[in-house]
């Protein structure tokens, strides 16, 4: 149990995330999850990765880039090369792990320096010798992801190759008391900011307004990286194009939005639907429906459910108007939540009847739904995330969503005038 859920400040009189512990458990899940496998060491360009065993990040500007890489072996502590002064960044203020573990490097940065500079085989170079230090360098070497110079580098140096990411997910789908802690707290920041969406929803909005006005109050409040933010409306509910536009919101139109962040690295995946100035009927349907299957399918969490489970509570490609579950993937799916958005369990009926995942307890993962509208434009969207506890599922998603708001609506009728007598009116003699 952590004290004052939602604060972020260290204090001396109770006890709240511990950070040291939270660095502990993480290595050793990973440690734990190499060492079950068949393989010598895993080699890390995945960011979340990365950071879910060294516990270092240095922002969104490494995210897509492959600048560093962390090579975890069978025995002893990881190594990070880092991008140039980052490393000695980490050896004075990094003490969790020995000075050794962080050293400056250079990858090829996705190929833009190719085999030519020299850099990929230096790298590889400083890798095999951690390698043959390890005794581990005839081993097979797990990757999680890469480009094509880097992997030639290693294949240059004999060193075998295999699939790091399943040691990974392994690793990070069972969550710590402290990760779900911070989960939590990821998801407390998309609730207010879903209370500022509801105040600015009113005809003459943009969509672009409004996520722009959604990513200031999250940084406001301590997020580190915005992902992601959907911001939906009117005829672009239906298809769902999972992007934001720059459209003006009208009258009568269905918004749903989805807010993809990071706070200490914890991540959420947070739909919620609303109409603007009225709602109708097809909309309320809707609603009701997407509502329901959600309902259907977070009813089903427990521990030793299977996936293919909850899939079947949904409805098929045919039922929503598409030809095969691939070309409707995602709109009713499940994902696990950490580090990284996508983790497991992954639920969807595309894969889930062939291949069944157990549900466990201190899984988190989300579960979205979508049902379009009969008016042929309008459609709901709602997302939940759950933690699983043994006693049934945590949902820590709590904006409200069991029934459709209707935002911006704040018009009075003269009508509503037509029975009173003047004087009630504001007449002056």
């Amino acid at each position: 149990m952590t004290g004052s859920p939602g604060a972020t400040m260290a204090v001396d009189w109770e006890r709240r995330i511990d950070f040291d512990r939270l660095r502990g458990e993480r290595l050793e899940r990973a440690r734990r999850a190499l060492r079950a496998s068949e393989l010598g060491a895993v080699l890390l360009f995945d960011q979340n990765n990365i950071r879910y065993v060294t516990s270092t990040h240095i922002g969104e500007w490494a995210r897509d880039k492959s600048a560093r890489c962390a090579l975890l072996p069978r025995t002893g502590d990881p190594v990070l090369w880092d991008f140039g002064s980052a490393a000695r960044h980490h050896q004075l203020h990094a003490p969790w792990l020995p000075e050794t573990s962080w050293r400056a490097g250079v990858s090829s940065m996705r190929g833009a320096m190719p085999e030519q500079t020299g850099v990929p085989d230096l790298l590889a170079g400083h890798i095999h010798e951690v390698l043959r230090e390890h005794g581990l360098e005839r081993e097979p070497l797990g990757i999680d992801l890469t480009d094509m110079e880097t992997l030639a580098s290693l294949h240059r140096r004999n060193i075998p190759t295999a699939n790091a990411q399943p040691v990974m997910l392994d690793a990070r789908k069972i969550k710590t008391g402290e990760e779900i802690a911070l989960l939590d707290h990821a998801a407390g920041i998309v609730d207010a900011v879903y209370e500022r969406i509801y105040e600015m929803l009113r005809p003459g909005v943009h969509e672009h307004q409004i996520v722009a006005e959604a990513q200031k109050l999250l940084f406001e409040l301590g997020s580190e990286q915005v992902e992601a933010i959907n911001a939906v409306s009117g005829e672009r509910c239906n298809p769902h194009p999972h992007v934001f536009s720059d459209r003006l919101l009208r009258p009568g139109d269905q918004a749903f939005f989805d807010i993809i962040h990071s706070f200490m690295g914890y991540r959420t995946c947070y739909y919620r639907t609303f109409c603007v100035g009225g709602v109708t009927q097809p909309q309320l349907d809707a609603y009701k429906r997407c509502r329901e299957w959600l309902d259907h399918a977070i009813d089903l969490v427990r521990p030793g459910v299977t996936t293919d489970q909850i899939a079947a509570v949904w409805p098929t490609a045919e039922e929503l108007g598409f030809p095969s579950e691939e070309a409707c993937f995602g709109l009713q799916f499940g994902h696990g939540l950490g580090v990284g958005l996508y983790e497991s369990p992954m639920i969807s009926r595309l894969h889930s009847f062939d291949d069944p995942v157990e549900i466990e307890e201190g899984m988190v993962f989300a579960l979205e739904t979508y049902c379009p509208a009969t008016d042929g434009r309008s459609a709901a969207r709602i997302e939940e995330e759950v933690v699983v506890r043994a006693e049934g599922p945590e949902i820590i998603t709590r904006f409200p969503a069991e029934e459709l708001l209707v935002a911006g609506r704040q018009y009075v009728r003269g009508a509503d005038f037509a029975d009173r007598q003047p004087s009630a009116i504001g007449a002056t003699g």
